[in-house]
């Protein structure tokens, strides 16, 4: 499957950024109840650092997973959808090829 940078409409860009921003809201929200849960629990030292090295970890890979470039926004959105933060059908309204790539490559 041949994935160029495809040509995003103003519409689809808005809808590329309405979808992309729930999700990062979704993940981060998520992140922050464990944090909380966790965090609740801290008796010693140990679980301190193990929190933070848990925390280190997390912003690297959301940093790294929320990249809002069209380059590469297809794959983005299809990885957001395998992990659960992102729904197929928030996607509705770009064009049909786009929503096929990344359908497609959800399911890799």
């Amino acid at each position: 499957m041949q994935v160029s940078d495809p040509e995003w409409t103003d519409i689809e860009k808005n809808i590329a950024r309405t979808a992309f921003d729930k999700a990062h809201k979704r993940e981060v929200e998520a992140l922050l109840i464990h944090v909380r849960e966790e965090a609740s629990t801290i008796v010693e030292l140990g679980n301190l650092w193990q929190l933070h090295d848990f925390l280190s970890a997390k912003r690297f890979g959301i940093e790294g997973k929320y990249d809002y470039q069209y380059s590469g926004l297809l794959f983005v959105f299809a990885g957001l959808i395998k992990e659960g933060w992102l729904h197929i059908n928030e996607l509705e309204g770009l064009d049909k090829d786009k929503l096929s790539k990344v359908a497609v490559l959800s399911r890799m």
